[in-house]
C-alpha cells in the first residue's frame, strides 16, 4: 500500500488497483530519417517491439529498446518476445497490482531479460498514471517543468557530413552534442570540431570501441575539453574503467555496464566514473532506474538520460524520467523529427529555440498514441487474455 500522503496526493484510493485482463504485443517496422552508425554497425530502420496492457478500460503503453541484433546488448527482437510471452505476461494476466514497483517481484525469476521486463512494466507504469489521471512524471518524483536537451550524432560518411550535422543541431538549440568515436574516428574528428567550435559542450561515446591496453591514446582525449567519454572499455566492465579513469583527466561516463543499482554502487565505489547514463530500458523499467538515480544522487554522480532511437512512446517515458532531480545534464531527448518522418504519437516531441522540452501536466505521459497509425505499420501482433 501507498502511504495515505501519497494516496491524497495522487487521488489514489488503497482500491484503485489494476487488473492485468490482457496484454499485446506488436512488432512495428519503422525506417529512420538519417541512418544511425555507432562503433558495432549502422542502422537505416528499426524493428520496434510495443507492449500494451489492457486494464478496465485503460491502455498503457511501454517500448522495449532491444535492437534487431544482439550487437549493443544480448538481448534483441527475437529473444525479447519469447520471453515476453512465455514468461513474463503469464506473470502479470489476472494479477491485481497496485503500482508498476509490483512488477520486478513478479518478473524475479526470471534472470536478466531487462529490456523485455523493462518494456512490460512501464506499460504497467503508464496504465496507473492514466488510470489515476496523474501525469506519469509526478508518479515518478520528478520536479522539474523542463528538461534541457543534446543529441546524439553517429558516425558519418565524412568529417565534412559531420560538421554540417553539429551545424545544424546547435542551430536548433541544442545544448550539448555527443559525437559516436571509435578508432581511426576520433582523435583527427574532435581536432575537426574543436577548431570550428571551441566552447560547445561536446561528449563522445565510444561504444566499447577500446581496451586498456589503449590508454596511451585515450588520454589524447584529454586535450579537447569534452564533458566526458561514454562507455570506452568494454561493455560488461566496471573494474578497468576504474583503472582507466585514475589515468584520464576527462570525466568517464559509464553506460552499458549499469544494469543495475548494484552495479551502480560497484561503479561508484570503485571510482569507474564522474557521470553515469540511465537508460530506462537497459535497467529494466523505472523501478530499478529510479534506484539507480538515487543511488548516483547520493553518491554525487550526476546522470543523463541516454536514447535508443526509439518512437515517441519510449521517448515520452524518457522524458518523464528526466524531470527527476538528479538528471542534471542534457540527455539524448531529442526531438521526434529528428528521427521519424511521422511519429507515433501526437503532439510529437518537439525541443524549444533555447534546447528544451517542456513538460505537461496532462495525466499519464502526456502525449497521445496514435493506435491507427501504428496499426498500419505493425507487421506481427500478438494478444494474450487473463
Amino acid at each position: 500500500m501507498f502511504p495515505q500522503s501519497l494516496c491524497a496526493l495522487w487521488g489514489k484510493l488503497p482500491q484503485d488497483i489494476m487488473k492485468i485482463e490482457a496484454i499485446t504485443l506488436r512488432e512495428i517496422q519503422m525506417p529512420l530519417v538519417h541512418f544511425f552508425e555507432t562503433s558495432f554497425g549502422r542502422t537505416y530502420s528499426r524493428r520496434i517491439l510495443l507492449v500494451t496492457v489492457h486494464s478496465e478500460g485503460v491502455d498503457g503503453w511501454g517500448e522495449s529498446v532491444v535492437g534487431e541484433d544482439p550487437f549493443y546488448s544480448s538481448e534483441w527482437i527475437e529473444s525479447a518476445w519469447p520471453t515476453l510471452t512465455q514468461y513474463l505476461i503469464p506473470a502479470l494476466l489476472g494479477q491485481r497490482l497496485e503500482s508498476g514497483r509490483d512488477c520486478p517481484a513478479h518478473f524475479a525469476k526470471v534472470r536478466a531479460h531487462r529490456m523485455a521486463k523493462a518494456a512490460l512494466e512501464n506499460a504497467i507504469w503508464d496504465a496507473e498514471a492514466t488510470q489515476n489521471q496523474i501525469p506519469l512524471w509526478k508518479l515518478l518524483g520528478g520536479s522539474r517543468t523542463e528538461i534541457p536537451c543534446g543529441v546524439s550524432i553517429g558516425i558519418q560518411d565524412s568529417v565534412e557530413q559531420l560538421l554540417e550535422k553539429i551545424q545544424t543541431e546547435l542551430a536548433a538549440g541544442y545544448r550539448r552534442i555527443k559525437i559516436k568515436v571509435k578508432p581511426r574516428w576520433d582523435i583527427n574528428v574532435l581536432e575537426r570540431i574543436r577548431s570550428r567550435w571551441a566552447d560547445i559542450t561536446l561528449t563522445c561515446d565510444a561504444n566499447s570501441a577500446y581496451t586498456l591496453d589503449q590508454v596511451e591514446h585515450l588520454r589524447k582525449f584529454d586535450q579537447f575539453n569534452l564533458l566526458m567519454i561514454e562507455q570506452p572499455l568494454w561493455n560488461d566492465d566496471i573494474y578497468y574503467h576504474a583503472r582507466l579513469q585514475k589515468e584520464l583527466r576527462t570525466a568517464v561516463c559509464l553506460d552499458e555496464s549499469i544494469v543495475s543499482a548494484r552495479s551502480a554502487a560497484f561503479a561508484a565505489e570503485t571510482g569507474a566514473c564522474r557521470i553515469v547514463n540511465i537508460k530506462v530500458g537497459r535497467v529494466g523499467g523505472f523501478s530499478e532506474a529510479l534506484k539507480v538515480h538515487d543511488l548516483c544522487q547520493t553518491h554525487k554522480i550526476p546522470v543523463w538520460c541516454g536514447g535508443m532511437l526509439e518512437t515517441g512512446i519510449g521517448r515520452a517515458h524518457n522524458i518523464a524520467l528526466s524531470t527527476l532531480q538528479n538528471f542534471s545534464l542534457p540527455g539524448d531527448v531529442s526531438a521526434s523529427k529528428r528521427y521519424w518522418k511521422e511519429d507515433i504519437i501526437e503532439p510529437e516531441v518537439e525541443v524549444s529555440p533555447q534546447g528544451m522540452i517542456a513538460i505537461s501536466n496532462a495525466p499519464g505521459t502526456g502525449y497521445r498514441v496514435r493506435p491507427d497509425m501504428i496499426e498500419k505499420i505493425t507487421v506481427r501482433k500478438e494478444t494474450l487474455k487473463a
